[in-house]
Formats: C-alpha cells, structure tokens, sequence
C-alpha cells in the first residue's frame, strides 16, 4: 500500500477504534450496574433475613430423652412370676412382676404374735399397779400394828424395869432370896427383847412398804400416760408388724408410672436381693428433647421460651411444640469421661455445644409416640417469653 492509501484509510480506522471503546465503556457500565443491583438485592436480602429470620436459633443436634424408672426389688426372695415382657406397655400399680411371699407371710405371723404379747404384758402391768397398791394398803396396816407391838413392849419393858430396880434394892438389904431377884433380872431382859423384836418387826413392815411402793412406781412409770395402743412396747410390736406387712405388699412389683418396659433383666427362679434392677419404665407420655445448640447460638435463648420440633421418625409433616424448661451445668466436652486439656500447648478453639432442655407436649405425644434416643430438630424462637 502506497502512502497516499495510508493516508486515506487512516480516518476510517480511527473512527472504527473510537466506536469500540465506546461500546466497551458502555458495557463496563452495564456490569457495574448490574454488580451494584446485585450488592442492593443481598443486602435486602440479608435485612429481610435477620428481621424474619433472625428471632430463632435451630439445631438437628437434638434427641429425645425421658426420666425412666429403675424398677428395683425392695426385699429378698425368689422371683414367682415375671407378668410382663420388653416393649410392653404398662400402666401404674400394674404388677410387674411377684416374689415368693411364704416367708414374709411367716413374718407377718410372727410380728403378729409379738404384738399380742405386748398387749398382754401391758394388761398384767395393770393388774400389777392393783396389786401392789393393794400390798401397800395391807404393809400400812402390818405397820401400824408393828407400832402397837413396839409402844406395848416399851411399856412391857418399863415395868419390868422398874420391877428389876425395886428387886434390887430389896436384894441388897436381904429382903428378897437371890431366886426372886434373878427372876425379875430376867423378866428385864425378856422385856427388853421383846422391844427389839417389835421394833425389828416394825422395820420389816416399813421395808415391805417401801418395796411394794418402789415396785408400783417402777410399774407405773412403764404404762403412766399411756393406753394399751400407746404404750412403748405396744407401739415397737406394731411397727414390726407393719413392716412385716409391707414387706409382704412388696413381694408384689408394681409399676409406679405409666410408660413402656425396657431393659427387663428378671427371670423366673432368679433369686434377687433388695436394691437388684429387675427393668426400666420409659414414660413416653412425658418425654423432653435436649437439644444441643452452640455456644455463639444461645445470647437470646430464655427458659420460658417456645420451640418448634420435628422428628426424623415422621418428617417434617409432624410439628412437636415445647418449651425451654432448663439449660445443662456444663458442655458436653466438660462432662466427658475424659475432659480436653486445653492447658496444654497444641490448643485448637472448637465450638462448644450446650443442652438446651425442652419439654415436649403431652397431648402431642400420646398422638405421635416418641421413643428415647429419637433424633430431633428444634427451634426455638427467642422472641417468646422473654
């Protein structure tokens, strides 16, 4: 091409290059609006999202839980029957199961007769008062004729003396024979024995009346205020029978809820000590969902709270409602068998989850039975109840 076509041509050549990079202007423009519509929508978005969205925490880190009952033998004995099975369901005071009941039976009997015999002892130790009052009476009269005997020997024994005292003078001036004084001599001492004696038989007589009094004391302090049905002795022998009796009525296990049995380790022949787990009850009308939410997740969740709960059992088509009742004392990695050291030197921060514990509704349990151990789904909205 000559410089004269190169000159002709160039005009063309740069209108056709400006007219490009218009067109490539243009465009650019068009993505940064479209960019920049795109940043408007997200951010409505994500507005939308936290007003809407942003009053409740979820979790599938959920499971169903429940209270179960240990049934457990409250005496010792050889197991007679076993009435129910696992995954049988029961209702409370249904008998479980029964254990031979021939020795508390015995026992019962025996209780029984030492009951009797307290009653008894109690009848005699009233008697007994009677007796020993009556003793007392008779000893107060043994005394006072004891007294007489003393106050006439006395009077017996001044007689003889002054009897003695006149034989005596008259003896020293030869009035009387020897014979004469050594009677009246005698008659003194007889005298004078017959004062020791009445005063030994006066003493016997008070000691008699001391004796019966002390043993009517001891009597009475056994059954002073008291009835027959009060008394000390009564009321051990009434114990004795009364448990006898309930050891009896616990020969019979019964269920002391409602709910299904798992876990049933009893058998028939098997002989079980007290304490012994024989099964467990699951109430599964009374169950609760501890669901494990994170650390970041829990600022706003509140005890008092409503929660909305599906189950993998059934889907999503089934909705539970609860209520936040309880939060855990510690995370699961704190109550672990083997707690993390995090002292230690090769540290990594891992999210902690808490158990968030919710109660379930009774009502939509008995429609939708839930078993222990279900996973779950729970959310729950944190501006209910606050």
């Amino acid at each position: 091409m000559t410089e004269a076509q190169k000159t002709n041509a160039s005009p063309n050549d740069d209108a056709k290059e400006s007219q490009t990079d218009l067109e490539a202007q243009q465009k650019r423009k068009k993505m940064l609006k479209i960019f920049a519509m795109l940043i408007i929508v997200a951010a409505i978005l994500y507005a939308i999202g936290a007003l809407v969205f942003g009053h409740s925490v979820d979790t599938d880190n959920a499971y169903v839980g429940a209270e179960t009952a240990e049934i457990t033998s409250m005496v010792s004995g050889q197991v007679e029957k076993v009435l129910v099975s696992d995954t049988q369901q029961v209702k409370k005071g249904d008998v479980l199961a029964i254990i031979d009941h021939r020795d508390a039976k015995i026992a019962v009997a025996q209780a029984e007769a030492e009951l009797a015999k307290a009653k008894r002892q109690y009848t005699q130790s009233s008697a007994n008062s009677s007796s020993l009052s009556s003793q007392i009476l008779v000893s107060a009269d043994d005394i006072n004729s004891a007294k007489a005997q003393v106050a006439q020997a006395e009077v017996a024994y001044q007689q003889a003396q002054q009897e003695f005292s006149r034989r005596q003078q008259l003896s020293a001036s030869g009035a009387i024979s020897k014979e004469e004084f050594t009677k009246s001599q005698s008659a003194l001492n007889n005298a004078k024995a017959s004062v020791d004696v009445a005063q030994a038989a006066l003493a016997q007589a008070e000691s008699k009346r001391k004796a019966a009094q002390s043993n009517l004391d001891a009597n009475e302090a056994l059954i002073k205020d008291s009835s027959q049905s009060s008394t000390p002795d009564v009321l051990v022998a009434q114990a004795k029978l009364d448990q006898a009796l309930l050891d009896l009525q616990r020969t019979e296990i019964k269920a002391p809820l409602d709910g299904v049995v798992a876990r049933r380790s009893i058998q028939i022949g098997q002989r079980v000590a007290p304490g012994s787990v024989l099964m467990k009850i699951v109430p599964i009308n009374a169950l609760y969902v501890d669901a494990n939410f994170k650390e970041s997740q829990l600022k706003k969740v509140k005890v008092g709270q409503k929660a909305t709960l599906t189950s993998d059992l059934y889907g999503h088509s089934v909705e539970y409602h609860g209520t936040v009742i309880g939060f855990s004392g510690g995370t699961g990695s704190a109550f672990a068998l083997i707690p993390a050291q995090n002292a230690t030197g090769n540290w990594i921060k891992v999210v902690q989850r808490l158990p968030v514990r919710i109660q379930l509704d009774p009502k939509e349990l008995v429609e939708h039975p839930l078993r222990v151990g279900l996973s779950m789904e729970a959310e729950v909205d944190t501006s209910s109840a606050k």
